[in-house]
């Protein structure tokens, strides 16, 4: 924020940003109950994948068959992005909410839609992550505070230990230190389809093991009612954002 261009990514980072603060706090316990289960999670993944295929070949394919050729660090920067451009990238953000939806591959593709390319693309949506996440991180640790006061149990700081938490940090924020890296050029080469069969793959993979009662997904509520009554202290629910 100490110069021009270092502002404007500021402002535009806040409206990005605000959409999915004011929504996930409105809709947080309605999207977890009504979409945290087998079918909207497996068909969020299917057609992120069926997204992202047609995108690539679509919209991307034209930034690696042709040379930049008027590439410069005013043009070729984040700091060029209009507000319009960043709530738009924020609104489509907004639909990662949907379990089994990729928050980069939202607000990466919501990039490209608007104008970006790939690499002003991946680098505002890694740093739209750090409020947004982290937000939401702030959130969830409170809320989950908040609800083992009144029902009188342990907290997840009291069940990992804080050290867990730590660890889990450092190793999340060096990871995504090279992902990052890795994407942006990953991205310029080779775009987002080999992506989109992933996710396709793994939506069939899931399904599969759903289906052959391998792996459990639901609420809290129906997983618990099929346990055995000595392991529901054992259970662990374990919710995923990609993010």
């Amino acid at each position: 924020g100490k110069s021009p261009a270092g502002r404007r990514v500021l402002i535009n980072l806040i409206v990005a940003f605000l959409p999915a603060a004011v929504l996930g706090l409105l809709l947080d316990d309605i999207i977890s109950a009504a979409l945290f289960s087998t079918v909207p999670v497996i068909a969020a993944l299917a057609l992120g994948g069926v997204y992202m295929i047609v995108l690539d070949r679509w919209r991307l394919r034209k930034h690696r068959n042709q040379p930049e050729q008027d590439a410069s660090p005013e043009t070729d920067s984040i700091a060029a992005m209009t507000i319009k451009q960043a709530l738009i990238i924020g609104f489509m953000q907004c639909l990662a909410m949907w379990p089994g939806t990729s928050r980069s591959m939202m607000t990466i593709t919501a990039g490209v839609l608007v104008g970006l390319k790939p690499k002003q693309a991946a680098e505002f949506s890694f740093l739209l992550g750090l409020p947004t996440l982290g937000g939401a991180c702030v959130y969830k640790l409170i809320k989950n505070i908040h609800e083992s006061n009144q029902a009188d149990v342990p907290n997840m700081f009291e069940v990992f230990g804080p050290v867990v938490f730590l660890v889990g940090l450092g190793v999340a924020t060096v990871s995504a230190a090279f992902a990052v890296k890795w994407l942006v050029g990953f991205l310029n080469k080779h775009g987002l389809e080999a992506f989109g069969w992933y996710r396709l793959v793994l939506a069939a993979a899931l399904g599969g093991l759903i289906a052959g009662g391998v792996v459990q997904l639901g609420p809290e509520e129906e997983a618990a009612i099929e346990l055995p009554a000595d392991a529901t202290n054992d259970r662990a629910n374990t919710e995923t954002d990609d993010g």
